[in-house]
């Protein structure tokens, strides 16, 4: 009877523990994996400058830059495949270089809103610190869709500026 007890026991821990252990198992496939970078095939802005549209955030380029009127203003990519999203590097501001990032106004906050391939969404809440060159966020959510970046908490935003962002990339466990 006490070996039941601690099998019937054992099998609840690991029903109970199993959440966790796959997760502790992505992460770690995520961490020995080498990342690579996957392109949306949609990028689709709530607001955008003429000269400075959304797509310019997946050019390629830190020299140029999706240019938003004001907070609250987001951007939605589309990717053709579901996948991991183990990395989102994001270069913030108009310019990678220190003598053009304080150009234009920067978000110090974004929200990252993702879409799965099953309707689910993830919401998270990013910091950006307010520095030129690229960021790198870990996120490690599996069967990415859609994601939505919408920009909080300007810094430098006066008459005649805009919020400015560089460069968004993504990258899928390799």
């Amino acid at each position: 009877m006490v070996i039941t007890a601690v099998v019937l026991a054992l099998c609840a821990g690991g029903l109970l523990l199993l959440p966790a252990g796959r997760a502790l198992f992505e992460d770690t496939r995520d961490k020995l994996g080498k990342a690579q970078a996957v392109t949306p095939v949609e990028t689709k802005a709530s607001a955008e400058s003429p000269r400075h549209p959304a797509k310019n955030t997946t050019d390629g380029l830190s020299n140029t830059y999706w240019g938003a009127p004001a907070p609250g203003a987001s951007v939605t990519y589309t990717f053709r495949q579901p996948f991991r999203l183990v990395d989102l590097i994001i270069t913030n501001g108009p310019s990678a270089d220190a003598e053009g990032y304080a150009r234009e106004a920067r978000a110090l906050q974004m929200d990252l809103e993702v879409t799965t391939q099953d309707g689910e969404q993830q919401h998270k809440q990013l910091t950006l610190s307010d520095k030129p060159g690229p960021q790198t966020i870990p996120t490690g959510i599996s069967d990415v869709k859609t994601v939505r970046l919408v920009l909080r908490s300007p810094v430098g935003l006066t008459s005649g500026r805009q919020l400015a962002v560089a460069e968004v990339e993504f990258f899928q466990r390799g």
